[in-house]
């Protein structure tokens, strides 16, 4: 499967790349502009030569060609990539995983997009695609950390259960990551306001926290 990595070049779409390239998977990097995707795809090599990284960089246009598509772009701009693309997204599972955040004094804030989430903004502006919520609580960092695995669940959100499936299936190969169903779109926007929540947990203990579920085995997962 050849997976595109749309705002490919932002710390939480880069980590992202590299992992799902360390399990195997094709990546794209996808952004506006095709040089800064190769620089990025350039760096991710050299910093893992130990690892067959199969990447490549593109503009958008072309990245979206892939068969998931993954839009990794700040909030505020997820949506109107995946409009700028919405040719190549029909019938294609697409990922959303941005939050809607503010920064407020020393505090995180949820903020309330359109359609009340990321993820549902998103599948407003390409109707014909199969948009899922996912990736949104997976600190950036240890993402990037590729030869370590992240203890964590993933939350996916979509009304299309293809497109849940095929997160899923994404999720699982990656070492250490669980995947859950969350149930339909609209359980995006507690999901992604949940992230301030985390974030603010990060700044008072100093650390990295991930979201892990009890009391569902591995088979109900």
């Amino acid at each position: 499967m050849r997976i595109a990595v749309l705002g490919g070049t932002g710390p939480a779409g880069r980590a992202l790349a590299a992992r799902l390239a360390s399990v195997g998977y094709e990546v794209v990097v996808g952004s506006r502009s095709k040089s800064r995707a190769l620089e990025v795809r350039d760096d991710l090599v050299r910093r893992w030569p130990d690892h067959d990284l199969i990447i490549d960089g593109a503009e958008n246009e072309q990245a979206a060609e892939a068969d998931l598509v993954v839009i990794a772009t700040p909030w505020e701009a997820a949506a109107t990539t995946a409009a700028s693309v919405e040719r190549h997204l029909s019938g294609k599972p697409v990922v959303s995983m941005a939050n809607a955040l503010a920064k407020v004094g020393n505090e995180f804030q949820p903020l309330v997009p359109p359609r009340g989430s990321v993820a549902g903004n998103v599948q407003a502006a390409v109707p014909r695609a199969y948009v899922a919520a996912a990736f949104h609580h997976l600190p950036a960092r240890e993402l990037a950390v590729i030869d370590h695995p992240i203890d964590s669940d993933v939350l996916i959100c979509s009304d299309h259960p293809s497109a849940t499936e095929a997160t899923a299936e994404v999720v699982r190969r990656i070492p250490g990551l669980r995947p859950l169903d969350a149930g339909g779109l609209s359980n995006a926007a507690p999901i992604e306001a949940f992230a301030a929540v985390l974030l603010q947990l990060n700044g008072r203990y100093k650390t990295r926290v991930a979201v892990k579920l009890t009391g569902i085995d591995d088979g109900g997962a």
